[in-house]
């Protein structure tokens, strides 16, 4: 099968409860309990009204402008997955329009991410299927391949295999791979704990904020009056 144009099913994906235990954590403090070291880059925002994504992700890679690949991962995805799409960052042609969404939809997609543009945006925010792409473009697609689904892509330095797990919300997107999501959730619960503390002490006001001075005065700043 040649390299560039093939086709891969893929049955090992993170499993249906960590999807489930993801759906309402926010992907900043799952981030930050990923040592702030991997991310999706700024342009891919939502679409969509409202929600946040999590599911596996059903791989696609694509020629700039071209969606064939992304109509057959549609045809093929299960319920649940998410299509994640490496469409070379082009904004000229969109990869998707209402169409396509309806289709997802009427196959239980539960997510779209997408390093290209949509089209019919007011659909995607009246649909409100988790969408998240890199803009959008009236201009409409081709047909023609060639692309992959089911192998690694890379979304501006994120690293996304078949059956990781892939979230979203207001602040953008994360992989994280499926071997390491069960110890990724357990740091993420206890920073969210740590951070709903916090919360309570401002609110109080007894927040602690000599780390502060503390921190430049280890850093050598100089204080004057």
């Amino acid at each position: 099968m040649p390299i560039g144009f093939r086709v891969r099913k893929n049955a090992d994906k993170v499993s249906a409860d960590l999807v489930a235990q993801y759906q309402h954590m926010p992907v900043a403090n799952v981030s930050d309990s990923m040592s702030r070291m991997t991310a999706g880059g700024p342009r891919l925002r939502p679409m969509h009204a409202s929600g946040q994504l999590s599911g596996p992700a059903l791989t696609v890679k694509t020629r700039p402008g071209d969606n064939l690949m992304l109509h057959k991962a549609i045809d093929m995805a299960d319920p649940g997955d998410v299509i994640v799409c490496d469409g070379g960052g082009d904004l000229t042609n969109s990869l998707m329009g209402e169409i396509m969404l309806l289709l997802a939809m009427s196959r239980g997609v539960a997510g779209f991410v997408l390093d290209g543009a949509i089209r019919d945006l007011d659909a995607f925010q009246k649909r409100n299927l988790p969408v998240f792409a890199a803009g959008v473009s009236h201009r409409g697609p081709y047909k023609d391949g060639p692309g992959e689904i089911g192998y690694e892509i890379a979304i501006d330095g994120m690293v996304i295999r078949p059956g990781d797990l892939m979230i979203g919300d207001w602040d953008g997107c994360l992989c994280v791979p499926k071997e390491d999501a069960a110890d990724v959730l357990k740091a993420t619960e206890a920073k969210n704990a740590a951070e709903i503390q916090q919360f309570a002490d401002i609110d109080a006001g007894k927040a602690d904020r000599a780390w502060v001075d503390a921190s430049l005065k280890h850093l050598g700043c100089s204080f004057e009056d």
